[in-house]
């Protein structure tokens, strides 16, 4: 897997350090960050996303909070399709 650091939470403390990774051979991301609240996740729940689909999260999956600063770090397809990361600097 070659991984790429995207970015973390500037003048983030050491101890609390969300942080976004590009897998640069699938394109996924993996994404550090605080996990959503029983409130939050239950609120994900009641809105449900697709007809007939569960609104259950899987053991193998999670939902977290992403602070908004986050947002800056993640890529983004420019305009002729091609895959750009908004961060310049690692």
């Amino acid at each position: 897997m070659a991984l790429r650091f995207l970015g973390i939470i500037p003048n983030t403390p050491t101890d609390e350090s969300p942080t976004i990774w590009l897998d640069e051979e699938s394109g996924d991301l993996l994404i550090q960050s605080y996990k959503a609240t029983e409130e939050e996740v239950r609120a994900c729940q009641e809105i449900g996303s697709i007809p007939g689909h569960s609104t259950d999260v899987p053991d193998h999956e999670t939902i977290i909070r992403l602070p908004a600063v986050m947002l800056q770090y993640m890529p983004r397809p420019d305009r002729s399709g091609e895959e750009a990361s908004a961060a310049t600097s690692a």
